[in-house]
């Protein structure tokens, strides 16, 4: 199988860094006097979680040239203000590594932490192979209680050739709209390499199982996810075309690209992101649902129906939005957006 080492470290570095947020999450969850608009906990663990998966990689992977694209440096927290956070970073990152008796693990220095976090500024781009992550995607619904991704993918040549993502609150059965909650049990991650298909398994590691995207052709039965904040992407487009469509079901909103992750299986059929204006998404936030999708069938593209292409460094500059469905489906979806758009464009 290709890639075959890198997938392995990979699954390693996202479980283990899912397992640093889920400590995080759980004593933020516990504690009485935190409020919403404390974002230290977050800043933690995606400090902590782009450490494992950066020291994790590098460690794994020891004759390859280590090229990271993150979505955060250590600027601020190596001032006299970020001391005791990085204090807590190292702490938290050692704990985590400890725990999992890595071979010849050694304790890690707040020096090396930020070297690892700054392993990440790479530009990315068309050649060569760059490693993708956002340490944790949703971190609103982490501040809640609710979903949130590590989403890492591999970039060769300027393609997505491998993805994983660990979605640490994402139920194991569906959370379609129509799906009665069977069984409470949580954690998921999902993982595909180019042309191998797409997987789940639990993220203590259960066997994997083959996932697959919706079969759904009749719009009227199929569901659809969008961003569960407002302010990521625009409700009432999503209306607009969903009604179009004739979709009959009120939408899922979750957070995170654990929306890639529940679309792959089948839990919905439709997922529409379309950003306020002025906003560019970046590869980190698609890079790995979007190979986790598309092995398992589905179809990824901008609004005006182009591939998504992740080789033009960090951002990723798309038509209006994204869009996301089965090949069945993609059509008659592409037609009720363009319709939707050139509306909007004509009411403004």
């Amino acid at each position: 199988m290709a890639y075959e080492k890198e997938l392995a470290a990979a699954k390693k570095a996202a479980t283990l860094a899912a397992r640093l947020c889920q400590k995080v999450q759980k004593a933020l969850l516990q504690s009485d006097v935190h409020s919403k608009s404390d974002k230290s906990p977050v800043t933690v663990a995606d400090y902590g979680s782009q450490a494992i998966v950066s020291f994790v990689l590098e460690g794994e992977l020891p004759s390859e040239p280590f090229s990271l694209v993150a979505e955060e440096d250590s600027g601020d927290l190596r001032g006299e203000s970020g001391q005791e956070t990085l204090k807590r970073i190292t702490e938290l990152v050692n704990d985590t590594l400890t725990s999992e008796a890595l071979d010849g693990f050694s304790t890690l220095t707040a020096e090396d932490i930020t070297r690892a976090i700054d392993n990440g500024k790479s530009e990315g781009g068309s050649s060569g192979r760059h490693w993708v992550l956002d340490p944790i995607d949703g971190t609103k619904g982490f501040l809640r209680g609710d979903q949130y991704a590590i989403a890492l993918a591999l970039l060769h040549e300027g393609k997505v050739v491998l993805g994983v993502l660990a979605c640490p609150n994402l139920p194991l059965a569906s959370i379609g709209s129509n799906q009665q909650h069977s069984g409470n049990e949580v954690g998921c991650l999902f993982f595909a390499t180019v042309g191998e298909g797409a997987y789940m398994q639990t993220l203590d590691g259960s066997s994997k199982t083959r996932v697959h995207v919706s079969a759904t052709e009749n719009p009227e039965e199929a569901s659809f996810f969008e961003s569960f904040e407002a302010a990521h992407s625009s409700h009432d487009l999503s209306k607009s075309i969903t009604e179009k469509l004739g979709v009959k079901v009120p939408p899922v909103r979750i957070d995170s690209q654990a929306k890639y992750g529940a679309l792959s299986r089948g839990d919905g059929t439709i997922y529409l992101r379309f950003p306020h204006k002025g906003y560019r998404e970046k590869i980190w936030d698609h890079a790995a649902g979007c190979i986790v999708v598309t092995e398992a069938g589905g179809v990824a593209t901008d609004a005006a129906g182009n591939p998504l292409d992740f080789s033009k460094g960090r951002f990723l500059d798309v038509a209006s939005g994204i869009i996301v469905t089965n090949q069945k489906l993609m059509p008659q979806l592409l037609r009720a957006v363009k319709e939707s758009l050139n509306e909007k464009a004509s009411s403004l």
